[in-house]
């Protein structure tokens, strides 16, 4: 092309065009390549970076180049640790790769991770979360027995959780943070230190 530009106008020009060539090419749509917003996954209850092993392999294979990083944080039992002190935690680690990634970044959170999510979101003013995807995540809060419940609370049952759940004592532990009795809901709205004040 440019042998056929050189045919055209006469040398003096071509020589006066080479210093805005830069600029050019700078104003040239760029080829389409495949640029993905970097992902960030949080995990849930009793559960670590390791847990999504599979899901960091299967977007790197399916998506190549994409930066996928899932937060090693409150991990096993610290994922016990109340609800808030997570948020602040994650907090901390996801500000350094949103401000990496300008264009924003991707959000997934499964269960636990979920509320965490959430509840970093709101109060977040500056986040470039693009997407947010909840998995699994009790977001009206959970009444109900699960192996983790039973492993836990080994003698207490679903009906009476809410004496634990709803006192300072039990504050402390992130599933009474977002344990939502429907029979104790005057309870629930006074005692629940974070999951009644994310849900307004």
């Amino acid at each position: 092309m440019l042998g056929l530009w050189g045919q055209r106008l006469p040398a003096a020009w071509v020589l006066l065009l080479l210093p805005f060539l830069p600029l050019l090419l700078l104003a040239a749509p760029a080829p389409h390549r495949a640029s993905y917003k970097p992902v960030i996954v949080v995990h849930g209850l009793f559960d670590s970076s390791y847990s999504f092993r599979h899901l960091l392999e299967y977007i790197n294979e399916t998506h190549p180049g994409t930066v996928v990083t899932v937060l090693d944080l409150f991990d096993g039992r610290e994922s016990l640790r109340p609800l808030w002190e997570q948020v602040q935690g994650f907090r901390e680690a996801v500000v350094p790769i949103m401000a990496k990634a300008p264009q924003g970044v991707h959000l997934i959170c499964y269960s636990q991770g979920g509320l965490v999510c959430r509840a970093l979101l709101s109060v977040m003013d500056d986040h470039n979360v693009d997407s947010f995807i909840s998995l699994s995540s009790p977001q009206m809060g959970q009444y109900g027995d699960t192996d983790y419940l039973k492993w836990l609370f080994p003698t207490s049952m679903r009906s009476n959780l809410y004496r634990i759940c709803y006192s300072p004592w039990g504050q402390e532990f992130s599933i009474c943070n977002y344990w939502h009795d429907p029979h104790h809901d005057d309870l629930y709205l006074n005692a629940s230190s974070f999951l009644a004040l994310i849900n307004g």
